[in-house]
């Protein structure tokens, strides 16, 4: 999608209903679907984070970052995400860690976004977090400077390609709470995206949908 017929739709974005549990189903996997029936998300307790979904020009098209984390002791690791992280009490609200993260994650100041909309919170039962996902947009071309710390990569993922269904797949992983199992997912390239990212995305790709009919 051209950047320019991007721009266009933003107001529309900003005004939408979001479809929220309606779109994160399509992509959430079964087994946690299951475990979060009845589920008083509350008494556990959770801990917060928040990520940014930027969109960005590259070559005049649309582009959304993905990252793909290193390798680590947890539930996270070498997985595919959006740039984001852990809430700290001086951020005061959740779209400043969405973009403190992605500073310090991939390079790209604050005030280069603008935050356009907050879209639905997911909760990750395995480690008990709940997310808040930011649609963010940057109206330049952005040379990313990757943390090595965090970040083995980056995966720019044009718009037009999110928006196709080929790349929704089922796939079979072993995660970090059973083994063996078929998982909806996104099939970007050699990347598999599943769980609370592909959720998401699902979300955004719904919106998207929407508007554009």
């Amino acid at each position: 999608m051209d950047f320019q017929d991007f721009l266009a739709l933003v107001p529309q974005i900003k005004d939408v209903t979001l479809p929220a549990e309606a779109a994160h189903l399509k992509l959430a996997p079964r087994e946690r679907t299951a475990a979060l029936e009845n589920l008083d998300i509350n008494q556990k307790n959770p801990r917060k984070a928040a990520v940014l979904m930027l969109l960005y020009p590259k070559n005049e098209q649309t582009h959304l970052v993905l990252i793909l984390r290193n390798s680590y002791e947890g539930v996270r690791s070498a997985q595919i995400a959006f740039p984001g992280g852990k809430y700290e009490s001086a951020d005061l609200f959740f779209e400043n860690t969405a973009l403190r993260e992605t500073h310090e994650e991939i390079g790209v100041l604050p005030a280069a976004v603008t935050i356009l909309k907050p879209f639905t919170s997911v909760y990750i039962p395995p480690s008990n977090f709940v997310v808040y996902p930011f649609l963010g947009i940057c109206e330049h071309a952005i040379a990313f400077t990757p943390d090595p710390v965090e970040v083995a990569g980056i995966i720019e993922l044009p718009l037009t390609l999110l928006m196709s269904d080929r790349i929704l797949q089922e796939v079979t992983l072993n995660t970090s709470y059973a083994n063996t199992i078929q998982v909806p997912a996104f099939q970007i390239e050699q990347h598999v995206v599943w769980g609370a990212t592909a959720m998401v995305l699902s979300e955004l790709k719904e919106v998207l949908k929407g508007i554009l009919g």
